[in-house]
C-alpha cells in the first residue's frame, strides 16, 4: 500500500492509463496481495515465476509458493498495453484500487497449467472449468495499492494479517490453529477442531473462506450466521473468527500448502488440512472413491520450511451406543453408526423434516431453515421452451390463473412477446441478442424466486447453453422447472396464428426458429409436453401435478376452483 500522498498522485496520472475492471477472483487475489496475505508476492506473477511455480512449486528465487497468482486479460485489452507501462486496476464500480506496473505479457499454455494443478484438463473439474472460462493473456508485475477492495458486510470480521497478529499479541496467544472453512460447522467438525486444539494446547481461529463460491454452495451470509451459532459451543477465551477473502483453486496438495502459507501470514502456527476445503468432490469432479486429495507425506516434508504445522484431516462419526463421536477407523464392528449426508440434509430442509440434534446444533438448523425454507414456501420458476405455436404461452396463461387462485405466493408471467415489448424492445433476433433476451428473463426470474415468488417464463429459448445459464441463476435461491413443449414442427406450423411460418418459408422473416434457425432440444428438461393431443388445461394440469410431486405446492392447493 502506498502513502495517501502517493495515492493522490497516482490517481491524478491514471487518466492517461488503460483501466482493467477486475473479476471477482481477481479482486480476491488483489486484496490478499495488498494486505500481505500472499506474502512474499509483491504483485501478479510474471512468466518466469509462473513457470517455476507450475514445475517446482517455487518462485524463481527459490521461495516456496505452490499456486500461480496471475492477472488474466482479454486479447483486445492486451493490444492496448505494453511492458514498462502502468494500468489502473478498478472494481466493478470504477473505484481505482491499485496500479500494476507491467513487467510481463504472455499467452500461457492453459493445458500445461491445468495438468500441473489438477492432473487433468477435464472441464468437469471446477478448477479446470474456472481456468477455461478465463482470459487468454496474462499480465505480470508489481502493484501499488491505493485502497483495499470495499466490503459492506461483516466489516468487524474482516481483519487483515496485521490486525490478526495484533489481536493475537493482545490476547497472549502463541499457538494458533487456522480452521479455514467453507462448509457449515456441524457437530462432527466442531468436535474434531475442538479436540485438536485441546490436544495441542492451542487457540483456534475460525477462518470462513468468503471468496468465490461454487454453484450450489451456501451463500456466505448464511454460512457466517451458522458459524456465529456454532462458535457458542467453543470455549470463548480460546476462539476467534475472521473472514478470509480467498478465491479457492481446488488444487489438492498444492492448495493445502498454499492455505498453510496464507495461515502463517495471518499469524497462525498450525493449519487444518480439511478435505472439504482442498480436495476433489468425487460426485462433482469424478475422482475415484477413496483417492486421497492431499499428499500428507509431501506436506510433512516442507512443514519446517513453510513455517506452519499441518494438522491432518480426521473423519469422526457418531456412534449411537456411545452417544459420542469417535474416529471412523476406530469404530468397533458391532456398534451402530449414524450418518447424514449433505444431500440428505438438503432433502430434509426442502421437505420440512426434522434434522437430528446429534448431527448439528439446533441454532444452526434454525439458520438453515430460515435461509432455505421447505419447497412449499420457496420461490420457483417454470421455464417453458419450445417452437413458436407449440402452445407455451397458452399453457403459461392457464397455469398463471391456477397458481394465482392458490393465493399463497405472488406469480409473474414473463411471456416471450411481453418481454420483447417491455424489456428487450431494442434487441433483434441475432444469436447474440436472443441470448441477451433470455439472460434478462433469467435475471428477472431469479429475483422473483429469490424473494419467494413464482416466475412463469415462456420464451422460445432455442439455445441450450443460455437455458443452462438461466437454470444456474435461478437455482441459487429457488426452484427451477424446465418444461419442453415438444409439439412437432408440422403441428406448430399448421396453427401459424400470426402467419410467421408462412413468412419464414417465403424468406420474408429471417432467422426463424425451426425453419431457418436451429432449435436445440433440451436434454435436461424436467418435463416434456406435446400439445398435439392435449388441451391447454390438460397440459397445465400435468405441470401442477409435477409441482405437487416435487413438493413446491401442497396437495390441498391443487383442487380446482369453480
Amino acid at each position: 500500500m502506498v502513502s495517501p500522498e502517493k495515492a493522490v498522485e497516482l490517481k491524478a496520472h491514471s487518466k492517461d492509463w488503460p483501466s482493467w475492471e477486475l473479476s471477482d477472483r481477481q479482486l480476491c487475489d488483489l486484496e490478499l496481495l495488498l494486505n500481505g496475505g500472499f506474502a512474499p508476492l509483491e504483485g501478479f506473477l510474471g512468466s518466469s515465476d509462473y513457470e517455476n511455480v507450475l514445475k517446482n512449486m517455487r518462485l524463481t528465487d527459490g521461495r516456496l509458493w505452490p499456486i500461480p497468482i496471475t492477472l488474466d486479460v482479454s486479447e483486445t485489452f492486451a493490444e492496448t498495453i505494453s511492458i514498462g507501462k502502468k494500468i489502473a486496476l478498478r472494481d466493478a464500480e470504477g473505484v481505482m484500487l491499485a496500479v500494476l506496473n507491467i513487467g510481463d505479457i504472455w499467452r500461457p499454455d492453459l493445458t500445461q497449467e491445468m495438468t500441473a494443478l489438477y492432473g487433468t484438463d477435464d472441464p468437469a473439474h471446477h478448477g479446470v472449468a474456472m481456468l477455461k472460462a478465463g482470459n487468454p493473456v496474462y499480465i505480470g508485475g508489481k502493484i501499488e495499492g491505493l485502497q483495499l477492495p470495499l466490503h459492506y458486510d461483516f466489516v468487524s470480521l474482516r481483519m487483515t494479517p496485521a490486525e490478526t497478529k495484533a489481536e493475537f499479541a493482545r490476547l497472549g496467544w502463541r499457538k494458533i490453529i487456522s480452521f479455514q472453512v467453507k462448509n457449515v460447522i456441524h457437530r462432527a467438525r466442531q468436535e474434531f477442531s475442538l479436540r485438536a486444539a485441546k490436544n495441542l494446547g492451542a487457540n483456534l481461529m475460525i477462518n470462513p473462506v468468503v471468496g468465490l463460491a461454487r454453484p450450489g454452495d451456501l451463500d456466505h451470509y448464511t454460512r457466517i450466521h451458522c458459524y456465529e451459532e456454532a462458535l457458542k459451543y467453543y470455549p470463548q477465551p480460546t476462539v476467534r473468527m475472521s473472514l478470509l477473502p480467498l478465491a479457492e483453486r481446488f488444487a489438492g496438495t498444492r492448495e493445502a500448502i498454499w492455505r498453510g502459507l496464507v495461515a502463517k501470514n495471518y499469524g497462525c502456527t498450525h493449519f487444518f488440512v480439511d478435505h472439504d476445503l482442498v480436495g476433489h468432490d468425487e460426485d462433482i469432479f469424478g475422482s475415484p472413491p477413496g483417492k486421497p486429495c492431499v499428499d500428507e507425506n509431501s506436506m510433512k516434508k516442507i512443514e519446517e520450511e513453510s513455517g506452519v504445522a499441518m494438522i491432518p484431516h480426521q473423519s469422526l462419526v457418531y456412534v449411537e451406543d456411545y452417544d459420542a463421536f469417535i474416529p471412523e477407523e476406530k469404530v468397533p464392528g458391532d456398534v451402530r453408526v449414524l450418518r447424514l449426508s449433505g444431500t440428505e440434509l438438503r432433502d430434509r430442509l426442502a421437505d420440512g423434516r426434522s434434522v437430528p440434534e446429534w448431527f448439528t446444533f439446533r441454532e444452526v438448523t434454525q439458520v438453515l431453515r430460515h435461509a432455505h425454507p421447505p419447497r412449499h414456501r420457496q420461490g420457483f420458476a417454470i421455464f417453458f421452451t419450445g417452437l413458436s405455436g407449440s402452445g407455451k404461452s397458452t399453457i403459461a396463461n392457464v397455469l398463471l390463473v391456477r397458481l394465482l387462485q392458490m393465493g399463497d405466493r405472488p406469480v409473474t408471467l414473463l411471456d416471450g412477446d411481453i418481454v420483447r415489448k417491455h424489456l428487450s424492445s431494442e434487441l433483434t433476433f441475432t444469436r447474440e441478442h436472443r441470448d441477451i433476451n433470455i439472460r434478462r428473463i433469467g435475471f428477472v426470474a431469479s429475483e422473483i424466486t429469490k424473494n419467494g415468488g413464482i416466475a412463469i417464463c415462456a420464451p422460445i429459448a432455442p439455445f441450450d447453453s443460455v437455458r443452462k445459464e438461466v437454470r444456474r441463476m435461478v437455482e441459487k435461491r429457488g426452484g427451477f422447472i424446465l418444461v419442453h413443449v415438444a409439439t412437432p414442427l408440422e403441428t406448430c406450423e399448421s396453427r401459424d396464428r400470426k402467419g410467421l411460418y408462412a413468412k419464414a418459408r417465403a424468406g420474408i422473416v429471417k432467422a426463424f426458429t425451426g425453419i431457418s434457425d436451429p432449435y436445440e432440444i433440451p436434454e435436461d428438461a424436467d418435463m416434456h409436453i406435446d400439445t398435439t393431443a392435449l388441451s391447454p388445461y390438460e397440459a397445465a394440469q400435468e405441470v401442477i401435478l409435477h409441482l405437487e410431486q416435487k413438493g413446491y405446492i401442497g396437495a390441498a392447493q391443487t383442487q380446482l376452483h369453480d
